[in-house]
Parts: structure tokens; C-alpha cells; sequence
């Protein structure tokens, strides 16, 4: 029971490290994309602002309905994803907002003693290791010339670029990254299902869960989770906040910005995966 209990906790980890979109709180869990979250949330957060003042403002002026004018467009329809989880979701934002604050922050403020040029070289090598999931996905999105760039990125990243701790084959060749996953992949085909809240991970759907559990077959995590489970969750949990160490202040800024946390966060991961899949 104490190793099936071990296997499910370096599950859930292995799923955050999986997942270049995914975090519980800040994206921090992410080398590629850790900052979308704030720049889509406040701009979904000003919107939500000024259909608030706009509210309140109706009892002074009836604005003229015919007429296309300004008032008009702050009731534009936001585009968002289905949440009919939203009594389970919310209470588990809670929970991961408190994780964060009161777990993941402090341990990471405490690890930026570390020099910020390491800690950045330590997320490009557990980028690095992910490069056979994009290649794939490319390859499965008939990306060719995509998958050719994220072989030959990791080709050049682990030999030069030294396990991948550097990144020439961007500074030297021009090799620009490919942020493919199969939950991408799926998006050529589906929707994203139903927004989902994860305990220690937070924004995810269920394609992106599902996307993510395929993930862990193309890079042989599944054998060093079962084999070395120990030494597994010790080093997610490292990367966590390594990367976490990285984004201090994001998840910070994001919460005085947005009424509305929670929705914020949902609507920031909609938007921001539905662009990774239309480009």
C-alpha cells in the first residue's frame, strides 16, 4: 500500500512536469510558458472591471441601444470553457493558493540564493528533456519541419549545450523551440472537454489531462516512476521550485489585478491553449 500511495504522489508530479501550461498557482511549474496566465488574466480582469462599472452606471444613463458606440463593446461576450465542475474547482483553487503561499513560496524565496543565470540553466535542461513529447507531437500534427527543429534542438542542446543546461542551438543556429503536447494534438480534433482545477497542479481540462498522461509515455518517465519513485518525486519537486523561484511576484500581481481570481486563471488557460493550437 506504501508504494502504490508513493507511485500515485510521483504520478501527480510527473503529470506537473509534463504539462508546459500547468501549474496550481503561477505557472510555475512551467520553462515556456510562465507568464500567460498574468498578461491574458488582467486583461480578462480589466474587462471583468468595466462590466462592473458599467452595471453601476445604468442608473445614471440608459445608454442609446441602437447606436454602436463604445458602451457596447465593454459587454463583449469573453470566450471561456465550460466549467460545470465549478463547486469542486474552486475549493480546490483555494487549497492550491494556500500551497503556494504558505509551502511553495517560501521555499523557493529561500532558493534564490542560488545565482538567477543557474536556476535559468536548470529549467532549460528539464525543458531539454521534454524535446522528444514536441518532437512527437509535431510529427503527429504533420508538423515535419517542426519535428525536424526539435531534433535537431536536442541533438545540439545535449552535446554542446551541455545536457541541455544551454540553449545554442537558439543563440547559435536560430532553432526556435516548438511547444507542441498532445493536448495540442487532440485540439486539431476536439475541444477541451470541460475546464478542471487539479490538487497541486491547478488549470487543466479534460483533454489537457488526458494529453498529459500520453505525454508521460513518450519520454520513459513512466519506467523511473515506478522503478526509482523516490528519487523521481525528489527531483519534481526540485523542478518545481526551480521554476517556481523563477516566477515570484506573477501570481501575486495576477490576484490584485482580477475581481475575480479563479475565473481569471480558467479564462487565461482557455485563451492561451486554444492560441497555442490555432497558430
Amino acid at each position: 500500500m506504501k508504494k502504490i500511495l508513493m507511485v500515485m504522489l510521483c504520478f501527480v508530479f510527473s503529470v506537473s512536469t509534463s504539462i508546459p501550461s500547468v501549474s496550481f498557482a503561477s505557472a510555475s511549474y512551467s520553462p515556456n510558458h510562465n507568464k500567460f496566465k498574468i498578461r491574458h488574466a488582467s486583461s480578462a480582469s480589466h474587462q471583468g472591471e468595466k462590466l462592473t462599472i458599467a452595471a453601476n452606471n445604468t442608473e445614471k444613463a440608459i445608454p442609446d441601444f441602437n447606436e454602436e458606440n463604445e458602451f457596447e463593446e465593454d459587454f463583449e461576450t469573453v470566450e471561456t470553457i465550460a466549467d460545470p465542475l465549478e463547486a469542486y474547482n474552486r475549493p480546490t483553487y483555494a487549497f492550491n493558493d494556500k500551497v503556494y503561499f504558505y509551502l511553495l513560496k517560501p521555499v523557493a524565496a529561500k532558493y534564490k540564493i542560488v545565482p538567477e543565470g543557474a536556476r535559468i540553466s536548470i529549467a532549460k535542461c528539464f525543458s531539454n528533456i521534454y524535446a522528444p513529447v514536441r518532437l512527437v507531437n509535431c510529427s503527429l500534427q504533420g508538423n515535419h519541419k517542426g519535428a525536424f527543429t526539435e531534433f535537431s534542438r536536442f541533438v545540439i542542446n545535449t552535446t554542446i549545450g551541455i545536457a541541455g543546461l544551454f540553449d545554442p542551438a537558439k543563440s547559435l543556429f536560430h532553432l526556435e523551440i516548438q511547444e507542441e503536447n498532445f493536448s495540442q494534438t487532440l485540439g486539431c480534433f476536439t475541444g477541451p472537454g470541460f475546464y478542471l482545477t487539479l490538487p497541486f497542479l491547478g488549470p487543466s481540462s479534460l483533454r489537457g489531462s488526458i494529453g498529459a498522461a500520453v505525454d508521460l509515455l513518450i519520454v520513459p518517465t513512466i519506467y523511473v516512476l515506478l522503478n526509482y519513485s523516490y528519487i523521481y518525486t525528489g527531483v519534481s519537486v526540485f523542478r518545481a521550485i526551480n521554476q517556481t523561484s523563477l516566477t515570484l511576484g506573477e501570481y501575486e500581481d495576477l490576484k490584485r489585478a482580477a475581481l475575480d481570481p479563479y475565473i481569471s486563471i480558467r479564462n487565461a488557460y482557455y485563451q492561451h491553449q486554444e492560441d497555442l493550437i490555432q497558430r
